[in-house]
C-alpha cells in the first residue's frame, strides 16, 4: 500500500487513506532515572543489547481518556503551574485492580490551556510526578472536538435525541467530525510515542475516542487494545442516522475487547454490527464474540463500581461529621429525599420535581414531613438545551415551594453550586431515600455511593447518633433507563416519564418498614462492596489478556482505506497461491484431479448473468482435454442449469446440488446418490417453510430436486436471523427420524438428504481414480463458501489415508482472504481464471490455449 502524508488532519476524515506517519521515536518504557533506552525499530522490537528489553520490564497498562485525572492551578506570583491528583476520578482508582508491580500510564488532555512555550516543561513534570502524558490539543480544536462533535453530536445521539429540527439539537457538521478525527489522531500519536506494543496493554475510555483504535491498529497490527463505553449505546434505529456510523463501528471493532455497562447497550451495538456491517456474533463458553476478518472481537458486559476506600475515607473526615449534624438540625423532623444530578436534559430533574408535586398533592399529610434536596452539579456541556433545562427546574421548584411550602419549610431545596465531596457524603448519610430519575444515562454511580454512605463508618455512626450495631437501611428509586438499574434488584424501578408511578414509588420508599429497608440495603451493599472499581478493572483486564493471547499465532494483513482500515488475521500457513508455484507442480505430475466450485469461484457472485463467459468455457475445455486431468464442477445449483450453461464442455464432470446428482461427462447419465433416495420428507418441510415465509417479509423458498432452501437475505436482519434460528430448531425436531439434514448457512436454512456434501463427491471421485489404478499425484480444489470447507477437509483427510501410498501435492484454495481450512487463497474470481489459464497453458500448445481475461471481471 502506497504511503501518503497529510499536512491537514481533516484530510484523514475526508480522504480515502488512513496512513499514519511513523513517530520519530517510540519509547518502550518511560525513563525516570538515568540510564539507556534503545530506540525501537518500525516493528517495535527493542535492540537485544538494551537494558530495557521486554523480558525485564514491569507489566504496564496505558489508560487513555479524554481528560487526565489531574487538577491544575497556576501560581499568580511565580506564574508556575502546580498539579494535584484528582482522587475522585475513576482512572487512578483502576490501579487497585492490578498487582503492585503493574505500572500505570495515563494519556489525555488537561482541563486548562497550557501555552506552547510551557508545554515541554509541563509534560516532563506530569510524566515524572504523575505518570501522565498530556496531549495538548490546540484550544480551537479542543472546543470543536469536545463541545462540538462529542457534546453536540454523539452525546445527544447516544442518549436517543435526534436533531429533528434546527431548534431541537445540532445537525451533523462535517467540520466537527474532522475535528473529532484530528483529536483522536493526536491522542493516538501520544500513545505511539510511549507504547511497547509487544508488552503493553492499552485501555481506551468512552465515546470521545472511538476511532483512536483504528489509528493504533494501523500502526501496530497486534496491539493489545481494549475499549470501554461509559455512555449508553443507542438502538440501531437511532445509531444508523449518524452519517459516519460505519467509521465509528469499524473503529471500535479494531479493539480486542469492547466493554459495556449493560446487556442492552451491548445488544444494540451487536445489532448495529449485524445490520450495517453484516457481522454475526455467537456465545463462546460464556463470552460473546464477533468474528471480524479472522479476529475475534470480544464483548464484555460489566457495570463499573465505586472505590470503597475513597468513600469511607471521606465519611471519616471531621468536616463530614460536622456537616451531618448541620443537615440533621436543618431538616429536623423531616425525611430527606436526595437527588444528585448534572444539569442536563437527560437527568430528568424536572420530572422528579413533578413527581414530588404529585405526591404532595395526593398526600396532604406529607407536607412539612418530607423534603427533596436536589444537588445540581455543574453542566458538562453548554447550549440552549442546558439553559432551558435549568430554567424549567427553577420554575418548577419555585411553583412547588409556593404551593406547598410554609414559614421555615420548603419542600424543594436546590443546591446549585459546586458541592465538595464531604458535603455530598453527608447528604448521602442522612437521606432516607435517594432518587435517580434520568431518562437516559450510561451508568450513574450515585446509587452506589448512597448505599456505601448509608452503611457508614464508626465515626459516621457517632455523628449520626447511632450505635455500631444499629441496623442499616437505605431506599432507592431508580430509573429503568440507567446503567446501574439491572444490578440494583432491591430498588424500586420506575419509568421516569410516568409521573404518577414515580410519585407512588417515592411514597412506597418513605413508608416502607424498617425491616424491609434493611433487607434491601444488605442485598445492595453486598453487591456494591464486592463489585467495586478494583473488581471491575481486574475483570476487564483479565478478559483483555485472554482476548489477546492468540495475537502471535496468526499472520496479519492490513487492508481497507481511510477510517475503514482493518486487519485480517489468519493462520501462519495460509498464503496466496502463486500461479508459477502451482504450474511448476502441475508440470511435474502425471495424474491430476481438479475440483471447482461455480458461484464465486469461476463466475462472480455479483454478476447478474450466472452463465459462464467464453473465457471460462475455453479454459475448462483446455483442462478437460488433457488426458491426465479429471475436472469437476461441484455446485449447489441444480443439474438443469449447470448442464445448459456448461454444455460446450463435453469432458467436464458436474456434481449438482452438492453432489446429489453426479455426471462424469456430457455423454454419461446422471447418477443419483444412493445414500438418500427417499425424499418424502420434502412434503413435511415445504408447508413449514411456507408458514415462515408468510410470517417473514422479504424471505423466500428455493426449490431444488433434492433440497429446499429458505432464504432471508432480504428480510429484516434481526428478525430474519431470529426466524432462521427458530426454523432450524423446528425442522430439526420434525425431521429427527428422517433421512435429511438441516443446515444453516449465510442467510439461509437448507434441508437436504443425509450423506450428501461436496466433500463426499470429492472423495468419490478420488476413490474412483484410485480403484482405476490411476491415483492422482496432484489435487486442486478451489471454492469460496462454507460448503467448500467440507471439500477442503475431506480431501486432506482422504489423501492421508491408506488408499494413497504417496501423498499427492494438494492445492486447497479459498477465494477471498478469510478464515478457512484451505492452505491457500486467491483474492478474486479473475485470479482463479488466471491460475486456470496458467495450468491450461502447461497442458497444451499456446496456440490452443490463448484465452485471455477480459473486462467481464
Amino acid at each position: 500500500m502506497a504511503s501518503r502524508s497529510y499536512t491537514n488532519f481533516s484530510d484523514l476524515a475526508s480522504g480515502d487513506l488512513l496512513d499514519i506517519v511513523p513517530t520519530p521515536r517510540a519509547l518502550p518504557r518511560v525513563l525516570k532515572v538515568p540510564g539507556i533506552i534503545a530506540d525501537l525499530d518500525g516493528n517495535g522490537s527493542p535492540d537485544e543489547d538494551s537494558d530495557a528489553t521486554s523480558s525485564g520490564c514491569r507489566e504496564r497498562k496505558i489508560i487513555v481518556a479524554n481528560m487526565l485525572p489531574l487538577h491544575a492551578k497556576r501560581d499568580m506570583e511565580t506564574g508556575k503551574w502546580s498539579f494535584s491528583l484528582d482522587k475522585d476520578s475513576i482512572l487512578p482508582q483502576l490501579k487497585d485492580g492490578f498487582s503492585s508491580e503493574t505500572e500505570m500510564l495515563y494519556v489525555g488532555s488537561l482541563k486548562v490551556e497550557i501555552d506552547v512555550t510551557e508545554q515541554e516543561e509541563v509534560a516532563q513534570k506530569l510524566l515524572g510526578e504523575f505518570n501522565c502524558v498530556p496531549t495538548f490539543l490546540p484550544q480551537e480544536l479542543q472546543k470543536r472536538f469536545y463541545l462540538g462533535f462529542c457534546k453536540q453530536q454523539l452525546w445527544p445521539l447516544f442518549h436517543y435525541m435526534l436533531p429533528m429540527c434546527p431548534d431541537h439539537g445540532e445537525r451533523f457538521d462535517r467540520s466537527l467530525w474532522q475535528a473529532y478525527v484530528s483529536a483522536n489522531k493526536i491522542f493516538a500519536d501520544k500513545v505511539m510515542e510511549i507504547i511497547s506494543p509487544d508488552d503493553d496493554y492499552v485501555w481506551v475510555h468512552d465515546y470521545h475516542l472511538m476511532i483512536l483504535p483504528t489509528f493504533l491498529r494501523k500502526r501496530f497490527h497486534r496491539v493489545k487494545l481494549g475499549f470501554f463505553l461509559h455512555s449508553p449505546f443507542p438502538s440501531s434505529e437511532i445509531y444508523r442516522t449518524l452519517p459516519v456510523r460505519d467509521e465509528i463501528l469499524r473503529g471500535l471493532l479494531n479493539c480486542d475487547l469492547i466493554g459495556f455497562h449493560t446487556f442492552d447497550y451491548a445488544r444494540h451495538f451487536l445489532s448495529c454490527c449485524g445490520r450495517m456491517l453484516g457481522l454475526d456474533y455467537e456465545s463462546k463458553r460464556g463470552y460473546i464474540g464477533l468474528e471480524y476478518f479472522g479476529r475475534t472481537v470480544y464483548i464484555k458486559i460489566l457495570p463499573v463500581g465505586v472505590h470503597m476506600g475513597r468513600l469511607e475515607s471521606v465519611l471519616n473526615l471531621p468536616a463530614t461529621s460536622t456537616k451531618v449534624k448541620e443537615i440533621q438540625e436543618q431538616f429536623k423532623g423531616m425525611k430527606v429525599i436526595l437527588g444528585v444530578d448534572d444539569m442536563d436534559i437527560f437527568k430528568g430533574i424536572s420530572l422528579k420535581l413533578l413527581a414530588l408535586e404529585q405526591l404532595l398533592q395526593q398526600r396532604l399529610q406529607l407536607r412539612g414531613k418530607i423534603v427533596l434536596v436536589q444537588i445540581v452539579n455543574p453542566a458538562r456541556g453548554s447550549g440552549k438545551d442546558v439553559e432551558e433545562a435549568k430554567k424549567e427546574t427553577y420554575l418548577t421548584a419555585k411553583r412547588i415551594n409556593e404551593a406547598y411550602g410554609a414559614a421555615g419549610y420548603e419542600p424543594v431545596v436546590l443546591v446549585d453550586r459546586p458541592v465538595p465531596r464531604y458535603e455530598k457524603s453527608a447528604y448521602y448519610a442522612v437521606a432516607e431515600c435517594c432518587i435517580v430519575n434520568a431518562v437516559r444515562d450510561g451508568m450513574n454511580l450515585v446509587p452506589y455511593k448512597y448505599i456505601v454512605c448509608r452503611q457508614g463508618t464508626p465515626s459516621m455512626d457517632e455523628a449520626l447518633g447511632i450505635t455500631k450495631d444499629a441496623p442499616r437501611t437505605s431506599m432507592l428509586v431508580v430509573s429503568e433507563f440507567i446503567g446501574c438499574s439491572p444490578s440494583l434488584s432491591g430498588a424500586i424501578r420506575v419509568n421516569p416519564w410516568d409521573v404518577d408511578a414515580v410519585a407512588d414509588a417515592l411514597s412506597s420508599a418513605i413508608n416502607m418498614s424498617s425491616s424491609e429497608k434493611q433487607l434491601r440495603h444488605e442485598k445492595h451493599y453486598k453487591y456494591v462492596s464486592t463489585h467495586d472499581v478494583a473488581y471491575w478493572a481486574r475483570s476487564f483486564t483479565q478478559d483483555l489478556e485472554r482476548a489477546c493471547r492468540d495475537h502471535y499465532k496468526k499472520r496479519c494483513w492490513a487492508f481497507g482505506l481511510g477510517l475503514g482500515f482493518r486487519v485480517l488475521s489468519l493462520s501462519p500457513s495460509f498464503r496466496r497461491l502463486l500461479t508459477d508455484h502451482a504450474v511448476s507442480s502441475y508440470r511435474k505430475t502425471k495424474r491430476r484431479a481438479i475440483f471447482l466450485d461455480y458461484d464465486g469461484t469461476v463466475v462472480p457472485e455479483t454478476s447478474i448473468s450466472k452463465m459462464p463467459g467464453p473465457e471460462v468455457l475455453s479454459v475448462l475445455n483446455a483442462l478437460c482435454n488433457d488426458p491426465m486431468n479429471t475436472v469437476f464442477i461441484i455446485s449447489g445449483r441444480g443439474r438443469k442449469s449447470l448442464s445448459e450453461w456448461l454444455s460446450s464442455c463435453k469432458k467436464l464432470g458436474i456434481a449438482a446440488e452438492h453432489g446429489y446428482f453426479i455426471r462424469w461427462n456430457s455423454a454419461a447419465e446422471w447418477e443419483t446418490s444412493s445414500l438418500s433416495a427417499d425424499l418424502d420428507w420434502k412434503n413435511t418441510v415445504e408447508p413449514i417453510m411456507n408458514s415462515y415465509t408468510e410470517a417473514t417479509d422479504g424471505s423466500s423458498i428455493e426449490y431444488k430436486e433434492s433440497a429446499l432452501v429458505w432464504h432471508h437475505q432480504d428480510a429484516d436482519p434481526d428478525f430474519g436471523s431470529c426466524q432462521a434460528k427458530e426454523l432450524l430448531a423446528h425442522l430439526e425436531s420434525v425431521l429427527a427420524n428422517e433421512p435429511a439434514v438441516v443446515k444453516r448457512g449465510q442467510q439461509i436454512v437448507e434441508v437436504k438428504p443425509q450423506g450428501v456434501s461436496k466433500g463426499l463427491v470429492a472423495e468419490k471421485v478420488l476413490m474412483t481414480m484410485v480403484n482405476g489404478g490411476e491415483p492422482p499425484d496432484f489435487v486442486m480444489c478451489i471454492g469460496d463458501d462454507r460448503s467448500d470447507e467440507d471439500m477442503f477437509e475431506s480431501i486432506s483427510s482422504f489423501v492421508s489415508g491408506p488408499s494413497f501410498s504417496v501423498t499427492p501435492e494438494i492445492f486447497a484454495c479459498t477465494v477471498g482472504q478469510k478464515p478457512s481450512k484451505a492452505k491457500y487463497y486467491l483474492n478474486y474470481v479473475s485470479d482463479v481464471l488466471r491460475l486456470l489459464q496458467g495450468l491450461a497453458g502447461a497442458s497444451c500448445p499456446k496456440a490452443r490455449c490463448s484465452t485471455t481475461i477480459t473486462s467481464f471481471f
